[in-house]
């Protein structure tokens, strides 16, 4: 783990490739897992304001189990996730041409929403726990992601360039200018 400011940064996230490839997963992590996705508070507050404008963009059963549910529940660990139907995919995804996206993300797509999605499904697969006053940031490598791991190590994406918008968007651009600056002097040894 590399320490910078208040983040622990595992070497995986500079040693890793990685490139989203829907058209093999189909959009798999938005319904597989245990749960839905993590949210925080200030998320839940955001959506839950801006749900009017994202709902046209969610499916049927979405919307039915928003209003019987909610938009999050806990899980296991009594953390925050975000509601998920019965078949598991989350409330917020749509599927079209077969490949489930976020309906959050198409709203902020079409301009109705200043909100992308969640801070952990726009990051992934790099998860964040928290380690005392710490961030800990972990590639978190799932079965179906291998489709994305051949994509980038086709392209040899290391996951920090391939997330550099969300890793911009959850930390600043000094912070992700210095990321690069460390992936360098790693790539240095």
């Amino acid at each position: 783990m590399i320490i910078y400011e208040n983040t622990l940064i595992s070497e995986d996230i500079f040693e890793k490739h990685f490139i989203c490839d829907l058209n093999s997963c189909k959009g798999a992590c938005c319904v597989e897992g245990d749960f839905g996705a993590p949210v925080s508070e200030t998320e839940i507050n955001t959506i839950n304001n801006y749900l009017p404008l994202i709902t046209p963009f969610l499916s049927d059963e979405g919307i039915s189990v928003i209003k019987l549910k909610g938009i999050s529940e806990l899980d296991k660990d009594g953390d925050l996730v975000t509601t998920c139907i019965p078949t598991g995919e989350c409330v917020f995804s749509v599927r079209t041409d077969g490949i489930l996206s976020c309906g959050i993300e198409k709203a902020w797509k079409s301009g109705k929403i200043d909100f992308q999605k969640p801070i952990s499904c726009h990051l992934y697969p790099i998860r964040i726990n928290k380690v005392g006053d710490y961030d800990a940031l972990n590639y978190n490598k799932w079965d179906i992601c291998k489709p994305a791991c051949a994509l980038g190590e086709k392209h040899q994406m290391p996951i920090y360039k391939f997330l550099k918008a969300p890793l911009i968007r959850a930390y600043g651009v000094s912070w992700y200018n210095e990321l690069e600056g460390i992936a360098d002097a790693l790539n240095e040894d």
